[in-house]
């Protein structure tokens, strides 16, 4: 089994993180890994996707159901993500996005286990700094979105995001 959690507060509204990360389709444009998506059918706060993740030899496809409970004003939201076909023997996932007073928190949670020991064991190695790459990849994606946050906009300290 391999998981991780990170939380973090981000300059950005709950919303908009909510927004960044409910967008699925747009995933290969910055996402490190992630070779393919394809929404099969959203409805309602309801998707099943496939996403195609893909490191060194290994390439693998799987399909998911995505539960979105998106902000109501200014409050709480979050993303529930059940593993539905694919290489893994199971994943979890979700993002849950808290307002906070600078910014919002953002509590990120992974959990799986690949069917392959082989490819299991190759990930293993990677896992931990993968997936904060991926996590800071959201956050480089917020800033080429919305731009630099509000704070070193006051301050004139923006600068252009090349991702």
């Amino acid at each position: 089994m391999t998981k991780y959690t990170e939380q973090k507060v981000v300059p950005y509204t709950s919303a908009q993180l909510f927004a960044l990360v409910s967008d699925v389709a747009k995933y290969p444009r910055f996402l490190p890994w992630c070779m393919a998506s394809r929404v099969r059918s959203h409805i309602g706060n309801e998707m099943v996707a496939d996403l195609t993740i893909g490191f060194g030899p290994f390439r693998e496809s799987f399909t998911s159901r995505v539960y979105f409970h998106p902000p109501e004003g200014e409050g709480p939201c979050g993303i529930r993500v059940e593993y539905e076909n694919g290489p893994f023997k199971y994943l979890h996932n979700s993002w849950d996005f808290t307002p906070h007073p600078d910014g919002c928190t953002v509590d990120f949670f992974v959990d799986f286990e690949f069917r392959s020991f082989v490819l299991q064991k190759a990930i293993g190695l990677v896992f931990t700094e993968a997936v904060r790459m991926m996590v800071s990849a959201f956050l480089k994606r917020a800033r080429v979105v919305y731009g630099p946050p509000a704070r070193e906009k006051v301050l004139g300290l923006a600068q252009d995001a090349a991702v």
